[in-house]
């Protein structure tokens, strides 16, 4: 009523007869923006990190079309559309590996910032459900920029898993100056030290029960859970690795990761390789 005589009389004088607060007036009249083609935007790019982004990356792959959209927005639209990151999902802690009591020192000290190219490597490892066991994966990643440069999967948690994950890596070993871990068996035993000594490898090892002095692994390991493991299913080891070999590439050369300003892990070492060139 108020809109249709709104040419004929004064809104606020309506709305005092009829007793209608004006903002009420105000916000049902005002049309909504049309928000189809951002909702479609926002869809595909959750669809192609394969439903890992949350509101923070969707924010800034949409900047790099020219949008300025805010993250409560992006929060809006995905609710209204059902759109879900997996990182809503119900988490698990995995159970503690046994630890070794070797004497060697942490000399990597949770410096985890500011690593040169293949200055520091860390790595660790996790049970995935194939079939109705347990298979264990193992991967390497580079502090410099959080690149996975070696993986493996095997059925059995033991040294060759993670010497197989070395035979993966590109280049060469002897670029590697130090190897962190836990204190897991499988990184402490003789096939691995023969290995590092072979490749002048130093060895550095987390202090007993400490997680946060592997903090990297475990957050990778939290994002590698989240966005591969509990979203797949595996019949058997020859799938579990052709899956993770498909994320690997993925996550390296796909997934923008926020501590390197939001670029992939192959960008930003090809950016700052570039330049030290």
């Amino acid at each position: 009523m108020i809109k249709a005589n709104a040419h004929k009389y004064s809104v606020s004088a309506m709305c005092r007869v009829l007793q209608v607060n004006r903002s009420s007036y105000y916000y049902k009249t005002k049309q909504k923006p049309d928000e189809s083609e951002l909702s479609s935007e926002i869809t595909e790019i959750l669809k192609a990190s394969r439903n890992n982004y949350g509101t923070r990356k969707i924010k800034k792959e949409l900047m790099k079309t020219g949008k300025q959209v805010s993250r409560r927005r992006i929060g809006q639209i995905m609710k209204r559309n059902a759109l879900v990151s997996n990182y809503t999902t119900a988490q698990f802690k995995p159970n503690k590996n046994t630890c070794n009591e070797s004497k060697a020192e942490n000399i990597l000290n949770r410096q985890f910032h500011d690593r040169k190219y293949r200055d520091a490597v860390i790595s660790d490892l996790t049970y995935v459900r194939v079939g109705r066991q347990w298979n264990y994966i193992c991967v390497l990643v580079d502090l410099f920029n959080r690149e996975i440069i070696g993986y493996s999967a095997e059925e059995h948690k033991t040294a060759e898993l993670v010497k197989e994950a070395f035979q993966r890596v590109e280049g060469n070993l002897q670029d590697i100056r130090l190897f962190h871990t836990d204190r897991g068996n499988e990184f402490k035993n003789q096939i691995i030290e023969e290995l590092l000594e072979a490749y002048n490898i130093e060895r550095s090892l987390s202090h007993k029960g400490c997680p946060y002095d592997n903090a990297v692994a475990e957050a990778t390991f939290k994002i590698i859970k989240t966005e591969f493991v509990w979203n797949e299913t595996f019949a058997d080891l020859k799938e579990l690795k052709l899956k993770l070999w498909d994320y690997v590439n993925w996550y390296n050369n796909h997934r923008i990761h926020s501590s390197l300003g939001y670029q992939t892990p192959v960008q930003y070492r090809e950016n700052i390789l570039k330049k030290i060139v």
